[in-house]
């Protein structure tokens, strides 16, 4: 009896090994999740720390870019160059950490790894880009320091500052008084010039407070030449900003100037609209379409003419989408005149290739009536006249030219069979 459960510790052993293994597997499913959704997290991380690598990079070669003419100005093409050269070698860097940026943002699905490893090297390549440049500019801010020479720069570079504070606050306070008639989108841009300007006072300030602050023997001039070099930078971003008045005068005279000239193109536009649509070919498909899409542009245009500024007022806006109303009434009145043209050009040449038609159907007629012709050309001949008989009778002058013109290539055609047939007969 005890023989008959021999089985029983066989079935527990492999029993017990089947719900490891099961539980085994399960724990590699979940180990392996955890592990995809932690490479997951780090690759975001990874791609969003290389665009923002990718915009500090780009706004370091403009500047430096900008810069490159300021450098010659100061000490000449020569001294510029290896700015230049740097700026080069950085626009490189950059337009490959874009190339891969775009191979990222496609819609071609990428692996986890791709991505990854695209990112890295789009980090390196603007950490590359950012490090050149900062090189060459502080070899370039050296040379400023110098050339002023580090005794008299902090007073005069600390006079800078406090003349250049006051310029920005007096050009704040303009933009914010003509906020009371302007709308923010006209003034967004001089704010922008007066933040920037803002912000390299106040790092500035910051680089001739560290500057003071130097033990004897500690060189200042790079951070002077850097201090300095902000300052310019705050002193053309405030240039522009105090120039927000006069351009904005300027777009108001610009933006009525463009709205007296859309008048007069507005009443051009309806006279030619009304012109097509009562005219002998206001049928035509290619006419009737023309004139509704300069009947469009006409409705669209005395809609914008008829607006009026409201309290805040954008110049700059008002111009650039009168000037978007007289493009579209341009192009649409060029398609109406190539559409009424084409009808024109087509009646005027109807006449002559009629004419080339039949004096090419009468030589092949008499090639028939004289010789044996096979039956290649006796069809040619056939579909030539056919053709023919379609340019006479056609509405459309543009369809019955076209038909003329086969009439005369098939009546061609017959003639060359002809003469071939005829001199195999003889």
């Amino acid at each position: 009896m005890a023989d008959a459960w021999w089985w029983v510790p066989s079935l527990i052993v492999f029993g017990s090994a089947g719900v490891a293994a099961v539980a085994g597997v399960i724990g590699l499913r979940r180990l392996g999740a955890r592990r995809a959704r932690a490479e997951l997290d780090s690759g975001r991380a990874l791609e969003v720390g290389a665009k923002g690598l990718i915009v500090q990079a780009d706004e370091a070669v403009r500047e430096a870019r900008a810069e490159i003419g300021f450098a010659e100005a100061q000490f000449g093409p020569q001294a510029a160059a290896r700015l230049r050269r740097a700026v080069d070698r950085a626009e490189g860097l950059l337009r490959e950490a874009l190339l891969l940026q775009q191979r990222l943002d496609d819609a071609v699905p990428d692996t986890a790894a791709d991505r990854r490893a695209w990112s890295a090297r789009i980090a390196d390549a603007c950490r590359s880009a950012l490090a050149v440049l900062e090189e060459a500019e502080g070899s370039l801010a050296t040379a400023r320091a110098a050339e002023r020479g580090v005794a008299e720069g902090l007073p005069a570079l600390r006079d800078a500052v406090a003349a250049l504070g006051r310029r920005c606050a007096e050009a704040v306070a303009a933009i914010d008084r003509l906020g009371a008639r302007f709308a923010p989108s006209a003034l967004a841009a001089a704010r922008s010039d007066a933040d920037r300007a803002h912000a390299a006072i106040r790092a500035a300030t910051a680089e001739l407070d560290e500057a003071a602050g130097q033990g004897a023997g500690v060189p200042v001039a790079p951070v002077l030449g850097s201090a300095a070099d902000r300052l310019q930078l705050a002193a053309r971003h405030l240039d522009l900003a105090e120039r927000i008045e006069l351009r904005l005068a300027a777009a108001v005279e610009e933006a009525r100037a463009e709205r007296t000239a859309l008048d007069g193109e507005i009443v051009a536009a309806r006279r030619e609209r009304d012109a097509l649509s009562a005219g002998p070919d206001a049928a035509e498909a290619g006419v009737a379409a023309a004139a509704s899409t300069l009947g469009d542009a006409v409705g669209e245009a005395s809609a914008l003419v008829a607006t009026r500024p409201g309290d805040q007022d954008d110049p700059f806006v008002r111009r650039d989408r009168a000037r978007a109303a007289r493009d579209r009434l341009d192009a649409a009145r060029a398609e109406a005149r190539r559409a009424s043209g084409r009808l024109d050009g087509a009646r005027t040449a109807l006449g002559g290739a009629i004419a080339i038609a039949e004096s090419q159907l009468g030589v092949v007629r008499g090639l028939v009536e004289r010789g044996s012709v096979g039956a290649e050309a006796r069809t040619r001949l056939a579909e030539a006249e056919r053709q023919l008989v379609i340019a006479r009778q056609e509405p459309d002058p543009v369809a019955a030219l076209d038909a003329a013109r086969r009439a005369a290539a098939r009546a061609n055609d017959a003639e060359a069979l002809a003469r071939y047939d005829g001199s195999l007969g003889g």
